[in-house]
């Protein structure tokens, strides 16, 4: 069998090239135009082959994330160089300078091959991000893990091919540097291990909203690399946060909220604590108007008329006896009010209770979770839940405890100076009449 460098020297177009640099000019042109074949029908051939086999397992839409990333393209250009490396004597050269060709065009093959590779891992995301699957778990710290290991291990089979040394040999003595390798690759190798285990473990996915303050990160996932991990903000801005970050740092993740179906409120109430007093009867019977009372005050007051007979009937004084209070009544009322307010979620837990009065007065805290968790419609939900509540406290004798603006100042000052005017004016008068007294 003739081999394509025998073919050509035996060929009439190297019988009329009697000089080596005609002769090297005409194997030139030859290998570009072989080159360009080769790579062309590996290209439509890639084209026409995969195109089918994906049709025939119904994955056609395969095509294009392949076609984008030009996989067909960095194949063509690998095996036709490796073509020109085996064919490299058609030029009439030395064999130290062929070898050298050899080693430089191998290693271009070398590094196509591994674009190639990369285009494929890329391919890959593009099709598992336009799968229903996308939206649990992201690949993307795992494509950047294989990369990465793949360019690593790609370059120095490539030096080594360049430099024509064994590549255990090279491997074997990059463990003298293996520290200094460690300190320059500190974060990558931090941020491969956060990325597997946030991956394994699903503790974060593309469009979950985190809070991470320590990174100024309030926003939605828009994207999980190997490094760093992308928050949109909800002023538009973007935080990039490291991966291993994540993963060594404490944030706060909102998606298991939002799967739960229910969003908490949790929002106090300032009581003035001298609004705060027993009602008589007729501030009861008046109460009794309000659908969401009748039931409890009903209730109530006979609970409170059979625990005042009986201390009645013991002796004690009046004074001991249970009455009902403006602010206890408030409270039935707000839970009445949740448990039949649309927009609650009523199988979640629901409550209002009272806590530590301070000097800003007496809280009273409405716990409660919304049966809606999009973040418009859960502020208007609580928004008219505290608007309804905020205008009930004056039926109940009620005061919110606010403390005193300018204006009240302004008020207290000139009321103190229309008092003043007041005794100042009398002051006459007063003497007058003191001094009339003494005269008789």
């Amino acid at each position: 069998m003739i081999m394509l460098d025998e073919w050509v020297d035996q060929s009439l177009l190297m019988q009329y090239l009697p000089e080596v640099w005609m002769r090297v000019l005409a194997g030139l042109l030859l290998l570009i135009v072989l080159y360009s074949i080769i790579s062309w029908g590996v290209r439509a051939g890639m084209a026409v082959v995969v195109g089918r086999a994906l049709q025939a397992i119904r994955k056609g839409s395969w095509q294009e994330p392949l076609r984008k990333r030009r996989v067909a393209a960095y194949l063509s250009h690998m095996v036709a160089l490796l073509f020109l490396a085996l064919n490299l004597q058609l030029m009439p050269m030395s064999e130290a300078v062929t070898e050298g060709l050899q080693r430089i065009v191998l290693t271009l093959s070398c590094f196509y091959a591994l674009r190639c590779l990369s285009a494929v891992l890329s391919a890959t995301q593009d099709i598992y991000e336009e799968s229903t699957r996308s939206g649990r778990a992201s690949i993307k710290g795992y494509i950047e893990v294989a990369r990465s290991i793949m360019w690593a291990l790609g370059t120095v089979v490539g030096v080594s091919i360049l430099l024509d040394k064994s590549p255990i040999l090279m491997l074997s003595g990059l463990g003298a540097i293996s520290a200094v390798l460690l300190l320059v690759f500190k974060d990558t190798l931090l941020s491969m291990v956060a990325s597997a285990q946030i991956s394994s473990n699903d503790l974060l996915r593309i469009g979950d909203w985190i809070s991470m303050p320590q990174a100024n990160a309030d926003g939605t996932v828009i994207d999980i690399s190997l490094h760093t991990v992308k928050v949109e903000n909800f002023d538009k801005t973007v935080t990039s946060v490291p991966t291993y970050k994540l993963f060594s740092e404490s944030y706060k993740n909102w998606r298991h909220m939002f799967e739960s179906g229910g969003r908490r409120i949790k929002r106090t109430l300032s009581i003035d604590a001298s609004t705060i007093r027993f009602l008589d009867d007729e501030e009861i019977e008046g109460l009794r108007r309000f659908a969401l009372l009748d039931e409890y005050l009903v209730e109530k007051q006979q609970e409170l008329e059979e625990s005042n007979k009986q201390l009645v009937a013991e002796g004690r004084d009046g004074i001991n006896r249970r009455r009902l209070t403006n602010i206890g009544t408030f409270r039935a009322y707000a839970m009445q009010y949740l448990k039949h307010k649309k927009g609650i979620h009523h199988q979640m837990l629901m409550m209002v209770r009272m806590m530590e009065p301070s000097s800003e007065g007496v809280p009273v805290e409405v716990y409660c979770f919304t049966d809606d968790t999009a973040w418009v419609n859960y502020e208007r939900i609580q928004g008219d839940v505290f608007d309804h509540f905020l205008s009930i406290l004056p039926e109940m004798g009620l005061r919110l405890y606010q403390s005193p603006s300018g204006v009240d100042m302004r008020e207290a000052f000139a009321q103190g100076a229309n008092l003043k005017e007041m005794l100042q004016a009398e002051r006459p008068s007063t003497e007058k009449r003191a001094g009339s007294a003494l005269d008789s």
